[in-house]
């Protein structure tokens, strides 16, 4: 399997290839830090080559090993998308370790919850996340060090393997990413090194309207390495293509053209939100003062997507994909015609299979609407896809029924082979990007005192695709301000962006003969109360770092 052009072979591990790459290219720009991100993380600006970068990770390698860390063990990483995080990833990688990201937005029972499933031997933070993790690391019972990225290193909590080692490097975990389930704790994603050396691998050889330049490819993004789109595409395409990464700490609408011309990118990506918040902003003369030749994402608004593309002058690809597929069944827009504003994912490829079908498993027809399941075309249709769910077995074996991932997204497929997102089949709330989990947000507003029963579920926002919407029952007063208090007691509990936007009180919620909650009923129900006066607009509660 090629890299670069298919001048280089893939190595076992994401280090072995980076490796590769800046013995290669040492003088190539690996990370560039921009002014306005370095005063968000309190660092210095500026770039880092890739011989650089390479000098860091082999002697903090070498502290990890001297320290006592044996292949095997986790170390959680709260460190956004500073410097430190590709450092210490791809030294732990060498070793065989594998890494948690963590979102800062968590509070401590959410850590908690991570920090009791992963196990983790130490945990590198950055900020106010050094005494989030501390605490975790008391309350679980874990109980692993937690230090500042440029601490000494102590000796790890544990030298018991908590992966595992019978597999050969590619298939070993590299990372454990966490993801919404439909138990309302989320999942453990158990990604190996093939998860991103193929993701890395399916960029660089995509080619059409994204095709990356072997020669100094510039990719600007505002999304988390915390996700997979940042952490597996956009880092291990820049690896394997020895280009450079902007990674932002996270999108600033009034600077974001500003850092795109600063930082003379020559491709992002995206999330539907941004387009639609740019496109508020009037019309200049600068719109198309910039190197962009395209942006790669997910979820732009139809309406805006051919204005956009009009106003600033580069194609906004189109694509799909999830934490659980990687680039093992990627589809993708990225060939025209693209049928753009019309929700299309473009045609899957060779390397993709994929079933369309009804809720009794039957084929959904031409242009019908219906699951998308897939897997990998070859001998193994899990190539390139997550590895398990971690301690879930039977979560693993049913999203993997009958041979074929089962995605949870409606899709429909027309007669020229082309996809078209349709909606989630999932109870889950995709807001500004984030995947929430409705159950999860209900268990929290159940455990106030006031809170007889709650449901959640999605409304749509013209801005963040879609926002929470909360219907109680209360005990006692459903006043505006009881209410509201349920909201600021709520941002105490849980990351500020689950917390609910809109709040309404309801004497009862459709139930089943079960007791429970008929979602069907519960989105009819709050889509006709959204416009209700007696519904109270939460919205102006909901902003990072909201503690009440």
């Amino acid at each position: 399997r090629g890299l670069v052009g298919s001048e280089m072979c893939i190595r076992d591990k994401v280090f072995g290839t980076f490796s590769d790459i800046a013995e290669r290219w040492p003088a190539r720009l690996f990370l560039n830090v921009l002014p306005e991100t370095a005063a968000a993380y309190g660092i210095a600006a500026g770039e880092t080559t890739y011989g650089r970068l390479l000098a860091d990770v082999k002697r903090l390698r070498g502290a990890y090993e001297a320290a006592g860390y044996r292949a095997g063990g986790r170390v959680m990483l709260l460190l956004e998308s500073r410097p430190a995080f590709f450092q210490h990833w791809f030294a732990l990688n060498a070793l065989g370790l594998s890494v948690v990201p963590v979102n800062p937005d968590l509070k401590a029972a959410e850590l908690g919850f991570i920090v009791g499933h992963a196990r983790p031997c130490l945990a590198v933070a950055a900020g106010s996340g050094i005494e989030d993790l501390q605490q975790a690391s008391r309350e679980s019972g874990v109980h692993f060090p937690v230090i500042a990225s440029d601490a000494p290193l102590p000796a790890p909590s544990s030298c018991e393997p908590v992966m595992d080692l019978s597999v050969g490097p590619l298939q070993r975990e590299s990372a454990m990413l966490y993801t919404s389930g439909t138990t309302g704790q989320p999942k453990g994603c158990v990604l190996a090194n093939l998860y991103f050396l193929h993701a890395g691998r399916w960029y660089n050889d995509a080619g059409g309207l994204c095709s990356l330049a072997a020669d100094g490819e510039r990719m600007i993004t505002p999304l988390p390495m915390f996700h997979m789109n940042a952490m597996a595409c956009s880092v291990m395409a820049m690896v394997m293509a020895g280009g450079c990464l902007i990674a932002l700490d996270r999108f600033h609408p009034s600077s974001w053209w500003a850092s795109v011309r600063e930082s003379r990118a020559t491709c992002l990506h995206y999330l539907g939100v941004m387009q639609s918040i740019l496109m508020q902003a009037p019309a200049a003369m600068t719109d198309r003062d910039h190197q962009v030749r395209f942006g790669f994402g997910a979820g732009v608004d139809p309406g805006l997507h051919g204005l956009f593309e009009r106003r600033f002058g580069f194609p906004l690809i189109e694509a799909w994909a999830m934490t659980e597929t990687g680039a093992g069944a990627v589809i993708c827009a990225n060939h025209e015609p693209r049928k753009v504003g019309k929700n299309c994912l473009g045609r899957p490829g060779p390397d993709v299979e994929v079933r369309i079908v009804r809720e009794d498993g039957k084929e959904a027809g031409p242009d019908r609407p219906g699951e998308l399941l897939v897997r990998h075309a070859g001998e193994d249709p899990r190539w390139g896809f997550f590895t398990e769910y971690y301690k879930d077995q039977a979560a693993t074996d049913a999203a993997w029924q009958g041979g074929w991932f089962h995605t949870g997204d409606i899709v429909r497929q027309d007669a020229d082979g082309d996809m078209f997102f349709v909606d989630r089949k999932k109870n889950v709330i995709r807001r500004s990007g984030e995947n929430i989990m409705a159950v999860e947000v209900e268990s929290t507003l159940m455990r106030h005192p006031a809170v007889v029963t709650a449901g959640v579920a999605g409304v749509s926002d013209v801005v963040r695709d879609e926002e929470v919407f909360a219907c109680l029952v209360i005990n006692g007063s459903a006043a505006e301000d009881q209410l509201r208090d349920i909201v600021r007691w709520c941002l105490t509990q849980i990351a500020y962006y689950k917390v609910p936007g809109f709040v309404a009180s309801v004497t009862e919620l459709p139930l089943t003969s079960t007791q429970k909650i008929q979602r069907s009923e519960l989105k009819a129900l709050v889509d006709r109360l959204v416009g209700d006066p007696a519904t109270v607009d939460t919205t102006a509660l909901k902003r990072r770092g909201s503690k009440s």
